[in-house]
């Protein structure tokens, strides 16, 4: 048993160090890239003409788009000549949002998101955090694959996070009822999820371009609420909304885009790993699949629910 005790001791000490390094390892990698500079320095390599397109006759459907990054990729859309229906869960803001973009989109991008630093659960039951990032993502995107099926040239974009860099997917938690209650690292496992389904819909939809991308650091409504911290410390350096949108709209209207494979990464117009270096962060297949049928689980719950059946 004393032996045992140490084993243990050592492995807590193995995962404490992990989590470190990669923390550590992401920080330097987000000043470096993730901020306005990071911006300025990637954008010196972009051609203009990927973006300079009409995109008359298409439609995009945005969620969160009364605000932030989800605002500046609609109204980059609408001034293209898209067709973007706006998803938000305020109607008011929607409408305020909708009378300054004033337009519409096929393709859809994946941007509603927040983050709960307290444990707190829907009228369902379901953790906050998940139940938009993660199991919200799901549920939209499957009811909209028959449709976009049909489409030619269709493409599902979800804004992620490089903070999914510090996870690991963990299915036996999804809901984050163990252990202290993290609102940052919950977010970051949320992204890991998404782009988990990413990859996985990337294989099973071959008519339709997925991808999901990281904005930056930016200096949006969603950061300064949930990460005023990070936020105080940081403020100088944030990229803008448009800044943080840019690859969102790149991956929405450009050809450049659809050449390369489905279900990838992005950062500033290209695709980038999706783990850090000796991070420890890779999960099995298995793994990978059992997070698709408990999402599978909970959305036909919901369907169910909804059908009062």
């Amino acid at each position: 048993m004393q032996g045992q005790g140490r084993g243990l001791h050592r492995c807590g000490g193995c995962s404490s160090n992990m989590s470190w390094y990669r923390n550590a390892v992401w920080f330097v990698k987000g000043l470096r890239e993730y901020t306005r500079s990071g911006y300025e320095s990637a954008s010196k390599h972009f051609d203009p003409a990927d973006v300079e397109v009409n995109v008359a006759g298409r439609s995009f459907l945005v969620t969160g788009a009364n605000s932030g990054i989800g605002k500046a990729a609609a109204t980059e859309v609408a001034r293209r000549g898209g067709t973007v229906h706006l998803v938000c869960r305020n109607k008011e803001r929607a409408e305020a949002a909708k009378g300054e973009i004033v337009t519409e989109t096929g393709n859809q991008i994946n941007n509603a998101g927040c983050m709960v630093n307290n444990r707190e659960l829907t009228e369902d039951g379901l953790e906050k955090n998940f139940a938009t990032n993660t199991l919200g993502t799901y549920i939209l995107t499957t009811a909209l694959l028959p449709l976009l099926e049909k489409e030619a040239d269709a493409r599902v974009i979800t804004v992620s996070s490089g903070g999914m860099l510090v996870q690991k997917l963990n299915i036996s938690d999804l809901q984050s009822g163990n252990g202290t209650f993290d609102g940052v690292m919950v977010y970051a496992q949320n992204k890991r999820q998404q782009v988990v389904l990413t990859e996985q819909w990337a294989k099973a939809h071959r008519n339709i371009h997925f991808s999901v991308m990281h904005p930056g650091w930016a200096d949006t409504p969603a950061v300064r609420s949930s990460m005023p911290d990070f936020y105080q410390r940081m403020k100088n350096t944030l990229r803008t909304e448009a800044q943080g949108a840019d690859t969102v709209v790149w991956l929405a209207v450009s050809s450049e885009a659809t050449k390369l494979p489905s279900g990838l990464f992005f950062q500033d117009r290209q695709p980038v790993p999706t783990h850090l270096p000796l991070a420890s962060t890779h999960s099995p297949p298995e793994d990978e699949e059992k997070l698709m049928e408990v999402l599978e689980e909970f959305s036909q719950k919901f369907k169910s629910a909804s059908l009062g059946t």
